[in-house]
């Protein structure tokens, strides 16, 4: 068996479609149950759904041969695995957004709130920017409104959320999308059939 890790959610819902469309699914693992792992013994693979921040570990350390992650998840925490293919689904970005009207002051250190501190620090330190990073888990765009942080670095889509709250985008820090990664000794030793899986799902990009 191929062990497959995916992430739940929406975003793990149309990768499975992918592999499903290209013949890799596993009956049931869309119901909704609390059954944790899916087997189709044809195509001979093995799916599990986990938190989208924990498949890089699953694959890292061997529980799962491949798995599907988004690009952030793969910037923010550095997994050692291969990745290799860009699913072209999930696009967004992450940006730096901020209040409208906001002015950077240069003289000051940045305020800088994110669910993804290693991102932020890496794209301030590029630019030679102070920062002070507050790490947040939800309702990011808040920091601002209450002056707990001068700007933001979150995962944006639409905007939507940002103009209903008076932010703007200031700057695209990284273009997000989710993307297959694979273990590396699995890579070795099950690389025929990581290459067959790959080439449906290619097959099934837009």
């Amino acid at each position: 068996m191929l062990n497959i890790a995916l992430p739940k959610g929406r975003l793990g819902e149309r990768v499975y479609g992918m592999f499903e469309r290209a013949g890799f699914g596993c009956p049931g693992a869309l119901d909704k149950g609390r059954k944790l792992i899916f087997e189709n013994t044809e195509p001979g693979v093995r799916c599990f759904w986990v938190k989208p921040a924990d498949v890089p570990i699953y694959v890292e350390r061997g529980a799962a041969d491949i798995g599907a992650a988004g690009k952030d998840i793969l910037l923010e925490y550095g997994p050692d695995v291969y990745e290799l293919l860009d699913l072209k689904t999930g696009v967004c970005r992450m940006a730096v957004a901020a209040l409208e009207g906001f002015r950077d002051d240069p003289e000051r250190t940045l305020r800088v709130a994110t669910e993804f501190p290693n991102i932020a620090r890496r794209f301030y330190a590029e630019r030679g920017r102070d920062i002070d990073v507050i790490p947040l888990k939800g309702s990011i765009e808040l920091a601002p409104i209450l002056g707990l942080s001068d700007v933001i670095v979150d995962i944006v889509e639409t905007g939507t959320t940002l103009r209903e709250n008076h932010l703007q985008v200031i700057e695209t820090v990284v273009e997000l999308s989710a993307r297959i990664i694979a273990n590396k000794a699995c890579s070795k030793f099950k690389g025929e059939r990581i290459q067959e899986i790959l080439r449906g799902l290619e097959a099934e990009i837009k």
